[in-house]
């Protein structure tokens, strides 16, 4: 990834390998604008404040490995993004200083929710805030269902299905009952617009078809006339005066002559003027049968002029020509069907009601006993992390309860004889709860626990939903907060445990968590004229001890903080070399 313009970072590329890799520094470097610009390559809100000061943009480039037929895939495909040679996708985010942002995916201008869309299948920040939103009761419940996995989610897709006609239904059902009388108002024009179409019965196009006819019996005389006129230039004179012959008479003469020759060149001519002369011969003979069809019938136009004004009736009050009238008759009928507020009419609504409601409770069923089972399991996985995060006493407890409200509630469907709130998510409120040692009361997560135990328990969360959940990278942004001595070395054994399975990348302020990492990155803080710039670099070997040294205790020039950094370091390997071991043999 590369941060141009972001905050103190003037220009810097960040390498991330596979594994864990620790971003630290010191306090106001810019440690948080890695995660920041992840942020904005995530599709994340753009904001013309974290622009560099001075400068008309902030621009982030990043190279995401996305292996052909995932998902990830599929959202750079439908938006013609080309990967380059190795597969890989480059994705650019620009912001600029008045706000304006813009993005890039595989070469393409593209909207930024498509770059969401790709984050959601290659990238998850877990940071402060996240763990702020973890509190709110929906997020809680969206955990469960993301631990639950396949199960739950097909049982949510079904129940939602099913709500959103029973949600239709309902709101159809109050609306009628609630506005009969406008409704009744609304069906009575509707009928009579109806009975009016009805009774003239109008086909499509017949109004122009009309046009067409009346004009032709008004103008017969004209008709005949001319008709007559081309039928003799054709055919000659009626009474065969050889003064005028006609073209057929002419081409006769014509073919004649020409077959009276002994030129075979002009010879050729004469089969030619034969096929003119058929195809005149056949022109004559329809001319005379259209002038014995063409006769003058008052009472028909009479009858045609009469039609005309029916459905001119009806073109002046519903549409401009007759088709539109009938595309009214047709949505009036469906109109009439959903404004009808007879008592068979409600009966049918409210059967159909009941149906879907009956239906739509028997899922709700469903979805609460397959959270309440993954509830059981989220609980004793979380437990166990805890366990290993210095909090052996405590204990995780997940609650899978109905939410009741009364009968008047829009959305009151009856769940096994008690009214439920049937929300788009299911009849369930679930709440993380937390016993913080034995004999204490159960209580809300965010009551029970301190500071530094909210950092571990939404750590243990983290670190059990990452092995639910498919996204191959794993940002965790500080969430070691509030946190020291031997619960900081078990965070930094969790993060590098996960980074076996995981692309992890973690941005902390504490030596037992850097060193577990298989990089360790450093954001340099600098100044020159006034302006704070900082830079990132990789550490080697050496440079890992005296930075571990210094974040101990700023002891990076003594050999005490030397001694305990190089001792963290070779604890960390070790458990690095088991995890792997672990991972390998099954």
């Amino acid at each position: 990834m590369r941060i141009q313009k972001l905050g103190v970072i003037d220009d810097a590329t960040l390498e991330l390998h596979p594994g864990l890799t620790v971003v630290t520094g010191e306090t106001g470097a810019g440690k948080t604008m890695v995660v920041t610009g992840l942020h904005l390559l995530s599709g994340g809100r753009a904001e013309a404040s974290r622009v560099r000061v001075g400068a008309d943009r902030a621009l982030l480039e990043g190279r995401f490995l996305v292996p052909a037929g995932t998902g990830a895939a599929l959202v750079a495909s439908d938006a013609g993004a080309e990967p380059d040679e190795d597969g890989s996708l480059i994705a650019l985010r620009s912001v600029g200083a008045d706000g304006r942002s813009r993005a890039h995916l595989g070469g393409r201008s593209v909207p930024v929710g498509v770059l969401a869309q790709l984050a959601e299948q290659t990238l998850a920040v877990h940071g402060q805030n996240d763990q702020l939103r973890l509190l709110r009761p929906a997020e809680q419940r969206a955990v469960l269902d993301r631990f639950g996995g396949e199960e739950i989610t097909e049982l949510r897709d079904r129940y939602r299905e099913v709500r959103s006609e029973w949600m239709r239904v309902t709101e159809e059902l109050t609306e009628r009952r609630d506005r009969a009388r406008e409704l009744a108002r609304e069906a009575e024009l509707l009928r009579h617009g109806l009975t009016e179409i009805n009774a003239v019965a109008p086909r499509r196009a017949e109004d122009v078809e009309l046009q067409q006819e009346a004009k032709r019996l008004a103008d017969v005389d004209q008709l005949r006339e001319a008709a007559a006129a081309a039928q003799a230039a054709v055919s000659g004179a009626p009474d065969g005066d050889p003064e005028q012959p006609g073209a057929l008479g002419l081409l006769g003469e014509a073919r004649r002559r020409l077959g009276g020759v002994d030129d075979p060149r002009l010879r050729d001519f004469e089969p030619r003027v034969s096929e003119a002369l058929a195809l005149l011969v056949d022109v004559g003979a329809e001319l005379g049968g259209y002038l014995e069809d063409l006769e003058a019938d008052p009472d028909r136009l009479q009858s045609v002029l009469a039609r005309q004004a029916e459905l001119k009736a009806l073109t002046r009050k519903y549409a401009a020509d007759v088709d539109g009238v009938l595309d009214w008759a047709e949505e009036a009928e469906r109109r009439l069907a959903e404004v009808d507020t007879s008592d068979d009419a409600l009966a049918a609504l409210r059967a159909r009601r009941e149906e879907l409601g009956g239906l739509l409770a028997g899922h709700a069923v469903e979805l609460s006993a397959a959270r309440a089972r993954a509830a059981g399991r989220l609980a004793e996985a979380v437990t166990a992390e805890l366990g290993g995060l210095a909090m052996p006493h405590a204990r995780l407890v997940v609650s899978v309860a109905v939410r009741e409200c009364d009968e008047g509630d829009p959305a009151a469907l009856n769940v096994d004889g008690r009214w439920s709130h049937a929300g788009p998510d299911g009849v369930d409120d679930v709440e993380l709860r937390l016993v913080a040692h034995d004999g204490a009361p159960e209580l809300p997560v965010h009551k029970g626990a301190s500071g530094g135990e909210l950092s571990r328990v939404m750590l243990a969360l983290e670190v059990v939903l990452a092995h639910a959940d498919p996204v191959p990278t794993l940002v965790f942004d500080e969430v070691d907060a509030g946190v020291g001595g031997r619960a900081a070395v078990e965070i930094g054994r969790r993060l590098a445990r996960l980074a076996v399975t995981h692309q992890v990348v973690v941005v902390t302020h504490l030596a037992q968590v850097a060193a577990y990492a298989d990089r360790h990155v450093v954001v340099d803080k600098g100044s020159g004229s006034g302006i704070t710039r900082s830079s990132i670099r990789q550490l080697e070997p050496g440079e890992r001890v005296v930075e571990l040294a210094r974040m101990l205790a700023g002891m990076e020039s003594t050999e005490t903080g030397r001694a305990h950094a190089e001792e963290l370091l070779e604890v960390a390997e070790r458990d690095r070399a088991t995890f792997r071991l672990v991972h390998t043999t099954g």
